[in-house]
């Protein structure tokens, strides 16, 4: 077996140094200010890795992200507990109801409204899905540059 050496001290000594982010009121009120601006999006996503990739685009693109859920009874919980102002939603969850059930119901509670991320967008699912008013739909496999862009434009709309 070969003698590899520890992973935490290989990785330090190509790093080098530590460096300590600066931080302070400043910085702090600029990132909320900037993370405000963006938007509040609670992710609703039954599949693990998808939410994770997800969640890395939008936080790269200035979103502050919460979640996920991926039950139906989850993505209600948390828009009623975080008042996000936009959901991603998908339509298959991990529950007995699905996604277009979880956005009409937070969207009659809350008036909080959803971009819908999923694989089943046929005419019947978007026609139950029409009284949670969403503010876009994109189809699986999509790039998640799409993503982001989709939702930059829905918080814009949400938000007036």
């Amino acid at each position: 077996m070969p003698n590899w050496p520890a992973i935490d001290h290989a990785i330090s000594e190509k790093r080098g140094p530590r460096r300590t982010p600066v931080s302070g009121p400043a910085t702090r009120r600029e990132t909320d200010e900037k993370t405000s601006d963006r938007g509040r999006i609670l992710l609703v996503e039954d599949d693990f890795f998808v939410s994770l990739e997800m969640e890395a685009a939008l936080t790269s693109g200035g979103f502050e992200v919460l979640g996920p859920a991926n039950t139906a009874e989850e993505a209600e919980r948390y828009a009623d507990e975080q008042r996000p102002d936009l959901i991603v939603m998908d339509i298959r969850l991990l529950s007995s109801r699905d996604g277009v059930d979880a956005a009409l119901a937070i969207f009659r509670k809350t008036g909080i409204r959803s971009i819908f991320a999923t694989a089943h967008a046929d005419a019947h699912t978007r026609a139950r899905a029409a009284a949670a008013k969403p503010l876009g739909w994109i189809a699986k496999p999509y790039a998640m540059d799409t993503l982001v862009a989709l939702v930059r434009e829905a918080v814009k709309e949400a938000k007036t």
